[in-house]
C-alpha cells in the first residue's frame, strides 16, 4: 500500500512539456512588441496633435524658417555690396567736390591776382618812367607750412612803352642767425655751381621762389639782387623782412 502511495505522488509530480525554439518565441511575441510600440506611437502623436504641436509641421516650419534664413542672409550680403559701393561713390564725390572747392579757390586768387596785376599795370602805364627801367614790387617773404622753408614772392618790371627783352639773373641773400651769431647765406649757393637763378623777360616776371634753411637757423631778412647779363653788379636791389 505504501509503495502503490509513493508511485502515485512520484507520477504527480513528475510532468512532460514540449520545446519550443527560441526564434518561435520571438515570433510569437514579435506582434504583441510591434502593436504595443504601435499604440506608444498613436499615443505620442495624438497627444502633440492634441496639444496643437505637429512633428510634420514642424518640420515644414523648421525647412520654411532654413529658406527665409537663406534668403536674408544672400539680400544681407547683397544690401552690404550696394552699401560698400554707394560708400565709395559718397567718397569719390566728396573727393571731387573738394577737388572742385579747391579749384575754384586757385582760380579766385587767380583772378584776384590778375585784377591786381591789371590794376597794378595801368597804374604803373600812368606814371612817367623811362624805358627799360627795371623795379622789384610786391616782395613778400613768409614761413611756409614746412619747418625752416619760407616762400618767397616778387614781380619783377620792366617799365616802358618799347622795353627790350631783359636778360640776366637774380640773387637772394639771407640774413640769419645760427649759433647767436648773424651769417649771410646766398642762394643758389656754391654746391649747385650757379651764381644766379636765370631770368629772361620783357614787360614783366612773377617769381615764386622757396628757401630751406635747418631748423636750427634762423631767417631775419632776404635782399633780393637783380644782374644784367655781363654785368657783376647788381642793377637792383630790395630786402624785406619775414613776415
Amino acid at each position: 500500500m505504501l509503495r502503490r502511495a509513493e508511485r502515485r505522488n512520484s507520477m504527480r509530480r513528475l510532468s512532460v512539456r514540449p520545446h519550443v525554439a527560441w526564434y518561435l518565441r520571438w515570433g510569437m511575441m514579435l506582434p504583441f512588441i510591434l502593436a504595443a510600440l504601435g499604440l506608444i506611437w498613436f499615443a505620442y502623436n495624438s497627444g502633440l496633435q492634441f496639444a496643437g504641436f505637429h512633428l510634420m509641421d514642424t518640420q515644414r516650419e523648421m525647412r520654411d524658417l532654413h529658406a527665409r534664413l537663406a534668403t536674408l542672409a544672400e539680400q544681407n550680403a547683397q544690401l552690404g555690396k550696394q552699401a560698400a559701393q554707394f560708400q565709395q561713390q559718397i567718397q569719390m564725390e566728396q573727393g571731387r567736390s573738394l577737388e572742385i572747392e579747391r579749384q575754384m579757390k586757385s582760380l579766385s586768387d587767380e583772378n584776384a591776382r590778375l585784377q591786381e596785376d591789371l590794376n597794378f599795370f595801368q597804374n604803373l602805364t600812368a606814371e612817367n618812367s623811362e624805358d627799360g627801367e627795371l623795379a622789384i614790387h610786391r616782395l613778400s617773404l613768409e614761413r611756409d607750412r614746412i619747418p625752416g622753408e619760407y616762400r618767397l614772392r616778387m614781380l619783377l618790371v620792366q617799365s616802358g612803352q618799347r622795353g627790350r627783352e631783359f636778360s640776366g639773373g637774380y640773387q637772394i641773400v639771407a640774413t640769419v642767425v645760427q649759433n647767436g651769431r648773424k651769417n649771410i647765406q646766398i642762394f643758389p649757393s656754391a654746391l649747385s655751381g650757379h651764381d644766379q637763378f636765370g631770368l629772361n623777360f620783357k614787360y614783366y616776371q612773377r617769381l615764386e621762389q622757396n628757401l630751406k634753411l635747418p631748423q636750427d637757423v634762423q631767417l631775419l631778412n632776404i635782399q633780393v639782387r637783380l644782374f644784367e647779363h655781363g654785368v657783376n653788379e647788381p642793377r637792383v636791389r630790395q630786402s624785406v623782412n619775414l613776415s
